[in-house]
């Protein structure tokens, strides 16, 4: 049991809030290419991503995974990206530092939503198959995890260029 949920809807719990923060997330990073400013969805982008790495560590666990790893370098980032935000109000070098740790945020949650895939849809476990405890692996897993991290480094590349918002309320 986990906060008084059994493991598998706690674990649905988990998937929920992680869809929730990416699905928010990539509204908010066309908003940043756009140089839109949406108050609202950044704040559940924000929220729920805050959420799915928190969630991640109340999972039973003996040892230190990568997947905490993970979570742990995603809360770092996303208390730099509130500061910058709400604290700094994106101003001077405060802009690109929201957009880079924001984004590099939304991209591990998307790099953990691949790996998660691989394990857990039949037809991709095929593709890349896993020896539990080790992740996928293999040339197709890689390709996609590849073209993952390329579109979101051109995607930070052009937020940090375009996301200039006259204010952010």
């Amino acid at each position: 049991m986990v906060l008084g949920l059994s493991l598998p809807a706690f674990t649905l719990v988990h998937v929920i809030i992680s869809l929730v923060g990416i699905v928010a997330g990539i509204i908010v990073m066309f908003g940043l290419l756009g140089s839109k400013p949406m108050p609202g969805l950044t704040a559940i982008f924000l929220l729920f991503t805050i959420l799915t790495s928190a969630t991640g560590f109340l999972f039973p666990f003996k040892e230190l995974l990568p997947s905490h790893m993970v979570g742990i370098l995603s809360l770092v980032l996303l208390a730099i990206a509130c500061i910058a935000l709400y604290g700094m109000k994106l101003s001077g070098a405060w802009r690109p530092i929201y957009v880079v740790t924001a984004m590099v945020s939304l991209y591990l949650n998307i790099f953990v939503l691949v790996i998660q895939s691989f394990l857990k849809v039949p037809a991709l476990a095929t593709l890349a198959p896993a020896v539990p405890p080790a992740p996928p692996s293999g040339p197709v897993f890689g390709a996609v995890q590849g073209i993952v991290l390329v579109f979101f480094v051109l995607v930070i590349i052009g937020a940090w260029r375009r996301f200039r918002p006259a204010t952010f309320a």
